[in-house]
């Protein structure tokens, strides 16, 4: 009979963990063939500007290191000149920013805020041939900038789309942190259609990809080799990688590039409506299972929502078939739909699911809302909901652009209204999805609603409105 030799129990262990790791070597992605082919099409972008106050790359300023530290002059070298004013008369400042060769006569994309206010902008291949760039055209809502250099038979990204995209999947990203020309840097798609503060209408590619100052306007690559997106900010409390950063995807870009090579100016798709999220509160209030959609909150007056006949209180839940999960998804469904071309809008409206047709307008130049609040007046006897109410005058009516209907809230004490959001000098519009008329229909609508139960409130607070829900007490 055949002995068979067994293995000391250790060397199995060990050889056992060394066949899991040649297995997860193999499963990592090799970034050498990406980077060796596109490499050459990313470029180096330096501009020159007359003014001291240079716009910093990614928004963001100089770490706060003391001037005796041993990295203040690296940074102040690689980022402070982009983020502090230039003290010496006739210095002229310098911005360093990355960007992609989309075509072979020389086209290149990057992101606004690199060659904002820029005198000169000068473009570095990595075979160190520099060009004189003329900037075609830049969209400040995107962050995207078109310049064209003088060159012909130069080498191009190949252009993907963002559309198929999944968390989790591997990305790769190559631009110039901190001035480090054609820097490759790796990690994985965090979350889509991400919505920030300063931007609406483009659905951001949240990354872990460590994106530095200088990488601003610079590709990011699937595995492919396609360009899905273009590098644009970061969130950071250092002014350096945390973690967060944030690409504008790549079709978002190709359309701001046919529209600045065409027209030479961009438009975007305009419903005229202010909206908000359903919150859990508010979701019970209007009959729903569970929150989702966009809450029509205002609608302008003249806009493309007020002809088609939206109204406050409506809940849009798709736009021309797609699905509006949040009120965050909305903005960029309406921004790529053509102008002058009609679209189909579901909403729930009282409880009931309803189809409008609307004419997309364009949206305006200067679409800010001023929101201001009004001075507190010392409340006399509030209400079940903890509110001081009157009627409006003629010369309340006239700033806030509030014709008829509506109660000015004087006084809010401890109360469901104040829990809720609901401040002094805020109108109230509507009470559980009824008009308000005046201040007495208001008391008597109010004494009517059942206790325990969330009503939602339409609220307008200068000049921008908003749903509360509002839950009344137990008595």
């Amino acid at each position: 009979m055949k002995r068979i030799p067994l293995l000391p129990a250790t060397l199995g262990v060990a050889l056992l963990g060394l066949a899991m790791a040649t297995a997860l070597a193999r499963e990592l992605p090799d970034f050498t063939a990406l980077v060796a082919e596109n490499g050459p099409a990313v470029v180096n972008i330096s501009t020159q500007q007359s003014s001291a106050r240079p716009s910093p790359p990614l928004g963001r300023t100089m770490p706060d290191i003391p001037p005796d530290s041993p990295l203040y002059d690296f940074f102040r070298r690689f980022f402070g000149e982009d983020a502090e004013p230039v003290p010496d008369e006739g210095l002229q400042a310098r911005s360093l920013g990355s960007g992609l060769i989309i075509t072979s006569d020389g086209y290149v994309l990057t992101n606004a805020h690199v060659v904002e206010g820029a005198d000169e902008i000068v473009v570095r291949t990595s075979e160190r041939r520099e060009f004189i760039a003329q900037l075609v055209g830049t969209d400040k809502r995107s962050d995207i900038a078109l310049l064209k250099l003088n060159a012909t038979d130069l080498p191009t990204v190949k252009i993907g789309t963002a559309r198929d995209l999944k968390v989790g999947e591997w990305v790769l990203a190559i631009g110039s942190p901190f001035g480090f020309e054609h820097s490759a840097t790796a990690g994985i798609i965090s979350a889509l259609g991400r919505s920030l503060p300063s931007e609406n209408y483009v659905p951001f590619i949240q990354t872990d990809v460590a994106i530095n100052p200088g990488n601003s306007g610079g590709p990011l690559f699937n595995l492919d080799g396609e360009v899905i997106g273009v590098n644009s900010q970061i969130y950071s409390r250092t002014g350096g990688f945390m973690g967060l950063s944030f690409a504008i995807p790549i079709d978002v870009a190709m359309n701001v590039v046919q529209q600045l090579q065409t027209t030479g100016r961009v438009s975007r798709g305009w419903l005229g409506v202010l909206i908000q999220d359903v919150t859990r509160e508010l979701a019970e209030t209007f009959g729903m299972e569970q929150p989702r959609g966009a809450l029509v909150a205002q609608v302008l007056k003249g806009s493309p929502g007020e002809q088609a006949g939206l109204q406050p209180g409506d809940v849009i839940l798709s736009f021309n078939g797609k699905p509006v999960p949040t009120s965050s998804a909305l903005p960029p469904l309406v921004g790529v739909s053509p102008v002058g071309q009609a679209a189909k809008i579901e909403v729930l409206r009282r409880g009931k699911l309803r189809e409008i047709e609307v004419v997309i307008g364009e949206l305006p130049e200067d679409e800010e809302i001023v929101r201001a609040g009004v001075a507190p007046v010392e409340p006399p006897s509030p209400n079940r909901i903890g509110l001081v109410i009157d009627d409006l005058t003629a010369e309340e009516r006239e700033p806030l652009g509030v014709e008829t209907g509506g109660v000015l809230v004087e006084g809010v004490e401890s109360g469901p209204a104040e829990r809720a959001g609901v401040r002094p000098g805020d109108v109230i519009l509507m009470l559980d999805n009824q008009p308000i008329e005046d201040a007495k229909q208001f008391r008597e609508l109010l004494d009517r609603l059942e206790p325990g139960r969330s009503v939602a409130a339409l609220v307008q607070r200068g000049d921008g409105r908003m749903f509360f829900a509002i839950r009344i007490p137990r008595e």
